[in-house]
């Protein structure tokens, strides 16, 4: 025992002090490229994994560290392969970007007309570059965009209802991803929440025995990420229109994700707009590419409601940023039966299989979107790792314990990229 912990002594006290190696050649050359500081943080880090582990030669040594250094600059946002299926993946950056938003983001990385009126010279309003297309889009008569629905439901009840009382449905006290929940934004919007029914069952009355002096508006809350089946029954949106248009208070319908065509049970932008004043929803699960949260009016009270939070000091807060809304698409079945031939080819089986894409992001859940699955011959969990850990790292998922490449998610121009990337993980776990 004591010969080993005189070798571990003896080694520990021949590794080189951290102030001698930063005057050697290979060290000063990093040091133009990384800074004095910053290489003397990564031979100092070095030492330390060399004085617990195994003492490395010069050469490794310096390799080493530069490795370090690269690693401590390297983006930490790094491009992947969506080979899940899921297209609007939390996790991967939800909705890609089409060609035209980055054609897009070329001009906004210069100078541009973001606020100014071309025609006069004078300042302009960056919501007008969008509300415009909005309002011709969808048929509404006002419009604006934030950052994301969260602000936009935060943006309404804060510039509309403060102080007030909001008349919602127990059954849509709804918490989505990263606890974003009903009734804490309520709280920070200063308006108090009236709940009324029960989890399974709100009638058109418990709205009408709810309205006090101080209320202000009815909301309907879309359950975007989860269903309640089985004993249940809610009140249409004609049926708290009425309410509403009756009691002289505003209809704020808050449709999550939603839907800009009738898909599955999901209610759709135009349905929302012939019963409610303001209409907020999801941006990029509509439409696809950046993140947003958009607001429609109708009528007099919507244009008006919608005029006011715009004009609130919140809205600068999240407002939204130069991008321009897209969408993308994927021709599937085509794509996957090209990959699997070119995968034989270089000696890697797989076979397609019927599967189902998710849209993601909370979006019509329970209902998946018809796709082709190349499933990939080999340990599904050691494929999906090995494929994780590539350059670029490829995103697959399990599916019937077989690791699935679903190409609705795999954009364009990815195609040899992946299968590169397939080839490499599959040999290097059948060494």
């Amino acid at each position: 025992m004591r010969r080993i912990r005189d070798s571990r002594v003896h080694r520990t006290s021949a590794l080189p002090a951290v102030g001698g190696l930063i005057n050697e050649p290979a060290y000063a050359e990093l040091a133009t490229e990384f800074g004095h500081e910053r290489v003397v943080e990564a031979i100092r880090d070095q030492v330390a994994a060399e004085r617990a582990g195994a003492a490395v030669d010069d050469a490794a040594r310096v390799n080493r560290v530069g490795v370090r250094l690269r690693e401590s600059v390297a983006p930490r946002v790094r491009h992947v392969i969506n080979a899940t299926g899921v297209i609007l993946h939390t996790n991967l950056g939800r909705a890609p970007l089409s060609r035209a938003a980055v054609d897009a983001l070329a001009v906004a990385a210069g100078y541009s007309n973001l606020e100014l009126d071309l025609d006069s010279g004078r300042r302009g309003e960056r919501a007008a570059l969008l509300s415009g297309l909005l309002t011709q889009l969808f048929g509404c008569d006002a419009a604006i965009a934030v950052n994301n629905n969260a602000a936009a439901i935060l943006l309404a009840l804060t510039a509309l209802c403060k102080g007030k009382e909001v008349i919602v449905s127990r059954g849509q006290q709804v918490e989505i991803g990263g606890s974003f929940r009903m009734p804490d934004v309520m709280r920070l919007s200063g308006a108090r929440m009236v709940e009324v029914g029960t989890t399974n069952r709100t009638r058109q009355a418990d709205y009408e025995h709810a309205i006090t002096t101080r209320s202000a508006a009815l909301l309907r809350v879309h359950t975007s990420n989860f269903r309640v089946s089985g004993f249940t029954e809610s009140a249409t949106l004609a049926q708290m229109a009425a309410v509403a248009q009756a009691n002289g208070l505003l209809l704020i319908d808050d449709l999550g994700s939603g839907a800009a065509e009738p898909i599955a049970d999901e209610p759709t932008v135009a349905e929302s707009l012939q019963h409610s004043d303001v209409v907020t929803f999801s941006g990029d699960k509509l439409f696809g590419g950046p993140q947003a949260g958009i607001v429609l009016g109708r009528g007099d009270s919507g244009s008006a409601a919608v005029k006011k939070m715009s004009r609130h000091p919140l809205a600068r807060a999240v407002r939204i940023d130069k991008l321009t809304l897209s969408a993308l698409e994927a021709d599937v079945r085509r794509r996957a039966a090209m990959w699997s031939v070119k995968l034989e080819e270089r000696g890697v089986h797989a076979t397609l299989v019927e599967g189902e894409s998710a849209v993601g992001g909370g979006s019509v859940p329970g209902h998946g979107l018809p796709t082709v699955l190349l499933a990939l011959s080999g340990p599904a969990s050691r494929l999906a790792t090995a494929l994780r850990h590539g350059d670029p790292p490829v995103i697959a998922r399990i599916d019937k314990d077989a690791c699935c490449i679903d190409p609705r998610t795999v954009l364009k121009g990815e195609d040899e990229t992946l299968i590169d990337a397939v080839e490499i993980a599959a040999r290097s776990i059948a060494r």
